[in-house]
């Protein structure tokens, strides 16, 4: 992880693999450099994959509190990198923020993959579309993540300190981010139309945060987009199923529908 400076914020950087660029927007546990997946799509791109702010060792200032906020600090970072157009993944919170940066510079991204994405309100005032996850023993939330969640439930006895911090970090957050109006953007759905690269909104089967309705209609807010899914996965199909998912994505950005 490289480290660069953006309106004075600090953010670690991860720039691995070869080929055409790709930017990866994490979601709410963070990047890790050593994930399966990474490697699997550095053999064809070159990923660029920023720590958001708050996240891992990045640094959050104090004005930065919703995922906006976050696109619009990535503005500077595509500047920066001065090349393009990109190729996009976004994670789950990443693609919230990925959706309110290709809202913003559309011309930037050539095709984009949302995978579970949240960031805008589909049903009614009274109902949550994505469970409230601030609410819920952690046991039950890794059920809603993980198809097999005993596979890759962490074992807290082996992490290090700085290890430890990172998770409670990343969760605080997440929280920040996300919190009042939960979970969403109420002007971002109005904004999407502006997205006209081919989309791809992908989940896993097993995923009890993001519904498949979610997901359709997400997709339905945007004049370019289809919907797939992955068998045997969750929330995080690039962990439980980086095989499937590498090769999915890489398909759909070589060209595929």
């Amino acid at each position: 992880m490289d480290r660069i400076t953006l309106a004075g914020i600090d953010l670690a950087l991860c720039q691995s693999g070869r080929g055409p660029p790709l930017l990866f927007l994490h979601g709410a546990g963070g990047f890790r450099p050593e994930d399966a997946f990474v490697s699997l799509l550095g053999k064809h791109r070159r990923v660029i994959a920023p720590s958001h702010p708050g996240f891992g060792e990045s640094t959050l200032p104090d004005w930065m509190d919703r995922p906006d906020d976050i696109a619009l600090l990535y503005l500077e970072l595509l500047a920066s990198l001065g090349e393009g157009p990109f190729d996009l993944i976004g994670c789950s919170l990443g693609g919230w923020i990925g959706a309110e940066l290709a809202s913003m510079v559309p011309e930037r991204f050539r095709r984009i993959v949302f995978v579970a994405p949240v960031g805008v309100k589909l049903g009614g005032r009274d109902t949550l579309d994505i469970p409230d996850i601030f609410a819920m023993p952690a046991a039950d939330v890794e059920k809603l993540l993980y198809h097999d969640p005993d596979r890759h439930r962490p074992d807290l006895a082996a992490l290090s300190d700085a290890q430890l911090a990172t998770m409670l970090r990343n969760r605080e957050t997440t929280a920040l981010l996300v919190w009042e109006p939960y979970m969403h953007n109420p002007k971002l759905r109005h904004r999407l139309h502006r997205i006209t690269s081919p989309s791809l909104f992908l989940r896993g089967q097993s995923d009890g945060l993001v519904s498949a309705d979610y997901l359709e209609g997400y997709a339905r807010l945007l004049p370019n987009a289809g919907t797939t899914t992955i068998a045997a996965a969750g929330h995080v199909p690039q962990l439980e199923q980086s095989t499937a998912f590498a090769e999915t994505v890489l398909a759909f950005l070589d060209g595929g529908n």
